[in-house]
């Protein structure tokens, strides 16, 4: 009997232990804290402000608790295009069932990003601003079309203030 009942204590127990698992969101503050080290690796990498990135990535994913995120690891919004070989995960977007990449790892989506602007030629004059300037960054990436959204370069630029 008193198996039984240190068992169903425990079980009790576990479940007031809040967790960061599927059933909890992040925090805008908990997203940074989990991921500033790769934002910071990929500005160091690849001239990608380390601000940018975080706010693509917490705009793009609700920071980390969208359904793309959490079922493909992919951060960005970033969809398969002619040229992905990868995985892929589908869902509604602009269009339904829309082709998304999908990826191992957060870490594999982050560094993924940055391959994807560093190789498309409308995202070269990005590289040209200094990796302080947040803003023209932000304007930039919305004149290169990263998003539909007209309000795109103000909302990042709210996510990093």
């Amino acid at each position: 009997m008193k198996v039984k009942a240190h068992i169903v204590s425990l079980f009790i127990f576990t479940l007031c232990i809040p967790s960061k698992g599927i059933s909890q969101k992040l925090s805008a503050k908990d997203y940074i804290e989990s991921f500033k080290e790769d934002a910071v690796k990929e500005m160091c990498l690849n001239r990608i402000p380390a601000s940018i990135v975080l706010a693509q990535a917490m705009f793009e994913s609700a920071n980390g608790n969208s359904e793309l995120a959490k079922n493909a690891n992919n951060h960005f919004g970033i969809k398969c295009k002619k040229e992905w070989c990868g995985e892929s995960y589908s869902k509604d977007d602009e269009e339904a069932q829309e082709c998304f990449r999908k990826y191992c790892s957060v870490l594999e989506s982050y560094t993924d990003h940055s391959t994807f602007l560093k190789t498309r030629p409308r995202y070269a004059f990005l590289f040209e601003i200094p990796v302080t300037d947040y803003k023209s960054w932000c304007v930039g990436l919305k004149e290169a079309g990263y998003a539909t959204d007209p309000k795109y370069a103000k909302r990042l630029i709210d996510i990093i203030e």
